[in-house]
């Protein structure tokens, strides 16, 4: 088989891919920015460590049963680690960037499994040294015990704020509050949602419990206001929230800290599937994704999408959606399969369908609302980059602003190195909030999606 097969991303969904293809004796070239396969979630520590007594017992098995995935099916797997994609160079070539060297790669089928990033929220403070985000915690935890702080904090909403608690506390941080926006009752009613994954919802509660046995605090309807500190965080303040996530600043209170973790939802990373022109929509949850059919294949029939890049929905989704993909890719290239192969694709897809309802619980109960564009005040810091102000977004949506088109040109919004990662998704509730969805669009994403060191381009002749 003379086929070019590239994944884009060595993360759940990325590695599912690889390994079914496998099973079908296909080859793949796997490309990943980081070290090590497993993306954020399964990769593991950097270095070996005796104990990873932060960590439970299933994530830490996970972790190994994901490397032991890349070990079983390396014969037909090229594994192309600390190399990034800067876009597309033609029709079906990618330019690709490792050790600070340029290359080029030709595919005939591509998977883009690029996962996910967080949603920055802005507030007063929010770029103090000790404000991170949720994920960023986790990810120095799971690298290697990495304790980012003493003493800890965690606003924002969802299941995440659970989890990364017990870790810290695990990790021997103190951790003196966990303050998610959501009331428990809009969790309640979710209760049957939850009841597609039993096992998943008692391994919640279990977290829940452990909180409660070591006396965290955990309150909901509560949510940021502002950091303040020095040099660094020194003190939080905390409010409750009403249904709309306003801050009712009379019942501010204020805890001293010098971690401050900050989660309010995930957004698809999909910069790479808009460079390659695929047709993309806006999701209400996971931001600006690309447009697949129910066997994971986009707008160009050589080009499939699977896992958070897709959609956000977390590890188990994208393992399915990964070998969907697979598995269609295979009917394909190898006929005289496609029957074997076709049989299994309607248990898969009733997985996946069990398991979105699952998400859909904690989408409807967590689902951002208003009140969390009001934080920043006029001298807040939106776009990072540029260092544009909420006042300068205010003024010129004021001034008849009404698309991003318009927006960015008027304030340099989305214009730095990091394309509008951590500034867009303010830019456009915003928009959405003032009543322009229809007129709004979305910001383009330039080539190639990350700065050429001057290096990469000398003549090594």
């Amino acid at each position: 088989m003379s086929e070019k097969i590239v994944i884009v991303g060595a993360g759940p969904a990325g590695m599912s891919i690889a390994s079914t293809l496998s099973e079908y004796g296909l080859r793949s070239t796997v490309l990943d920015e980081s070290p090590k396969a497993g993306g954020v979630i399964y990769r593991g520590p950097w270095r070996t460590t005796q104990s990873m007594p932060h960590l439970d017992e299933s994530l830490q098995k996970k972790i190994h049963l994901q490397q032991a995935l890349v070990a079983e099916h390396r014969n037909h797997i090229d594994l192309q680690t600390e190399t990034r994609v800067l876009g597309p160079l033609a029709q079906n070539q990618l330019l690709l960037s490792h050790d600070d060297k340029l290359s080029q790669l030709n595919f005939d089928y591509l998977f883009l499994a690029t996962g996910c990033q967080e949603r920055s929220i802005p507030f007063p403070g929010w770029q103090l040294p000790g404000v991170m985000l949720t994920g960023g915690i986790q990810l120095q935890l799971k690298s290697g015990l990495v304790r980012p702080g003493h003493q800890a904090v965690l606003t924002g909403t969802g299941p995440l704020l659970i989890l990364v608690a017990c870790q810290l506390h695990r990790a021997g941080v103190e951790v003196k509050g966990v303050y998610d926006a959501t009331p428990f009752a809009e969790i309640s009613k979710e209760v049957l949602a939850l009841l597609n994954r039993p096992q998943v919802a008692l391994e919640g509660m279990s977290l829940m419990a452990y909180l409660k046995r070591h006396h965290v605090p955990v309150k909901h309807g509560w949510g940021i206001v502002k950091a303040e500190g020095g040099e660094a965080l020194e003190r939080v303040a905390v409010a409750p929230y009403n249904r709309n996530w306003e801050v009712d600043k009379q019942h501010t209170q204020w805890i001293d800290a010098d971690l401050l973790g900050v989660g309010y939802g995930f957004a698809s990373r999909s910069q790479l599937a808009q460079l390659m022109e695929l047709e993309v929509r806006v999701d209400e949850f996971s931001g600006l994704i690309p447009v697949t059919d129910e066997h994971q294949r986009s707008s160009r029939p050589n080009i499939y999408c699977a896992g958070d890049s897709a959609r956000f929905a977390g590890a188990d989704v994208a393992i399915v959606e990964g070998q969907i993909a697979a598995l269609s890719l295979v009917a394909e290239l190898q006929p005289e399969k496609a029957v074997e192969v076709q049989a299994k694709l309607p248990e898969l897809q009733k997985t996946l369908r069990r398991y979105y309802r699952f998400r859909g619980a904690f989408d409807r109960a967590n689902q951002r609302k208003k009140g969390l564009l009001q934080l920043p005040e006029s001298d807040t810091v939106i776009c990072r980059c540029e260092q544009v102000k909420r006042s300068a977004i205010d003024k010129a949506i004021n001034e008849g602003c009404r698309d991003t088109v318009s927006l960015k040109m008027r304030t340099r919004v989305t214009m730095g190195d990091c394309q509008g990662k951590t500034c867009s998704h303010y830019c456009y509730d915003r928009l959405a909030q003032e009543g322009y969805n229809n007129e709004q669009g979305h910001f383009r994403t330039r080539f190639p999606l990350d700065p050429i060191p001057f290096s990469a381009m000398e003549d090594e002749a």
